[in-house]
């Protein structure tokens, strides 16, 4: 299984969900985990997804979402479950 972990943070607004999950669903990404809070109108939300079955590479998967991010208003970062935890763990 090749685990990703997303974050996205903006300023809420409607539709950041879906627009996500139906761009992770057309490249047959499943979300395995998901988490999402809004504090005073701001939007945060980290999903763990299992990306062994998307036709993209990493980098292209990684770079559709950031500009995906920009098209909605929002940062999104996608980082490999590896690298994520090393980062994490100093």
């Amino acid at each position: 299984m090749d685990r990703t972990i997303i974050t996205v943070v903006g300023k809420d607004c409607v539709g950041i969900i879906a627009r996500v999950c139906t761009y992770l669903a057309k490249n047959q990404v499943n979300i395995l985990d998901i988490s999402q809070t809004i504090v005073q109108g701001f939007f945060n939300m980290m999903m763990i997804v299992d990306t062994n079955e998307c036709p993209k590479n990493f980098t292209e998967f990684a770079t559709d979402l950031e500009e995906l991010g920009r098209e909605i208003g929002v940062a999104i970062k996608a980082q490999r479950e590896d690298i994520f935890d090393m980062m994490h763990r100093i």
